[in-house]
């Protein structure tokens, strides 16, 4: 994925026409994005994470272990993290306005698939295509908000987006386990479907064409030119570690607290346990509150910020009281956001100031976020299952202390895109 002036600089032509500055916070086209963008999200992290908080339901439900019930969560991952390889090359043929609509569309019809599914093998074949549809949008996102609003209103754009994705994850859990209690899993996954076409409705209908990308193809000697600018630069480098070690540490987190709170002691029902997800709202504050403290300050010092945040809030969670937990829960999702919201943002400005294709850039980087969640978040069954919920924690915060040392490292780092 790259602009019309990442292409126009590769290639060494001139730009194909004027560009336009952007829209800023208060014009029409720019609420038209935020409203879009903000639906994108919802939509995204409600199907994504559709199944996290039924994984005890759906390990009763098809006889299985903790660790693979946690397959139909990181199948869909791991296909979105590697389907963005291909999906942000792809955006420069189809447009970004064109793959975001198609991508909410293709994923909600697929996830009306998943509610009839026959079998759990089926299940999760259903679960990686679905991932794979998904793409599409995390794919286009970032790079259309960077080039179809003004710099000035980029990073609030960028928090609001990153917003919806938190609430999408709340909608998501909230739904499925509440239906899942009164009507059964299927019922559940069919419920999240219809959210997501709503949302990708809400898309069609309201989000503004691109002003400043020409679709072109992409030529493999130029995919590959564009693969090596985005990897040649260790800042680069160090922000789709971090993404990816903060995910699969919150993803982690997550996927056991579904386990732990249906056991003993708490004994809680699906519905009751999926109630602790009400704390993703603190996400899409905390994401709008980071973007705007990035454009005042420095984005190294709200990173490692919002890193010791999420931190502190897994070392709250690990006494054995629910307030405590869900106290915890608040911190962690507080810190996270802050930290995802500021680095999703960084890495396309760095790589647009260092001369590299943005888009692509934004590709590996979710590339990385994702692999993360599917290869971390794999783990936290079998660390539930071995030595409870200590182990759990204590592979969160191995996680998080990798992103510290990583932005201890990028403190040093100067130059572009700071």
């Amino acid at each position: 994925m790259t602009s019309v002036s990442d292409r126009a600089a590769a290639s060494g032509s001139a730009l194909p026409g004027p560009r336009h500055e952007g829209y800023r916070a208060g014009e029409t086209g720019y609420r038209r994005i935020a409203i879009a963008l903000f639906a994108a999200g919802v939509a995204t992290f409600a199907l994504l994470y559709s199944t996290q908080a039924l994984l005890p339901v759906l390990a009763r439900a098809f006889s299985l272990s903790a660790g693979q019930s946690t397959l139909s969560l990181s199948l869909t991952t791991a296909g979105l993290g590697v389907a963005l390889l291909v999906t942000g090359p792809v955006s420069e043929v189809l447009g970004r306005t064109r793959l975001i609509r198609l991508s909410l569309t293709a994923s909600g019809l697929v996830a009306l698939a998943c509610a009839v599914a026959p079998s759990w093998d089926v299940l999760l074949g259903l679960r990686l295509v679905q991932g794979i549809a998904l793409a599409g949008l995390p794919a286009a996102a970032t790079a259309y908000l960077r080039e179809e609003t003004h710099p000035g209103t980029y990073s609030r754009a960028a928090g609001l987006y990153i917003g919806g994705t938190a609430l999408g994850g709340l909608t998501g859990r909230l739904v499925t386990s509440a239906v899942a209690d009164a009507a059964g899993w299927r019922w559940a996954l069919a419920a999240i479907a219809a959210v997501g076409l709503a949302c990708a409705a809400v898309v069609v209908v309201t989000l503004p064409p691109s002003r400043n990308f020409t679709p072109a193809p992409v030529r493999a000697g130029t995919l590959a030119a564009m693969i090596r600018q985005a990897v040649s630069d260790p800042g680069l480098l160090a922000l789709y570690a971090i993404g990816g070690c903060s995910m699969g540490a919150f993803v982690t987190i997550f996927n056991a607290m579904s386990f732990r709170l249906t056991a003993t002691p708490f004994d809680l029902s699906a519905g009751a346990a999926g109630l602790v997800f009400l704390v993703y709202p603190v996400g899409s504050l905390s994401s709008a509150v980071a973007g705007r403290m990035a454009g005042r300050f420095s984005r190294r010092a709200v990173v490692a910020a919002s890193c010791l945040i999420a931190a502190a809030g897994v070392l709250v969670t690990l006494p054995g009281s629910l307030p405590a937990i869900v106290a915890g829960l608040a911190v962690m999702t507080a810190g996270f956001f802050g930290v995802h919201s500021v680095v999703s943002g960084w890495v396309p400005a760095r790589a647009h100031a260092g001369g590299a294709a943005s888009g692509q850039a934004a590709s590996l980087y979710l590339f990385a976020y994702y692999l993360g969640s599917s290869v971390f978040g794999t783990l936290a069954g079998p660390a539930w299952s071995r030595d409870g919920w200590p182990a759990v924690a204590a592979l969160a915060l191995a996680l998080f202390a990798a992103c510290g040392l990583l932005i201890a490292w990028l403190w040093r780092i100067t130059g572009r895109g700071r």
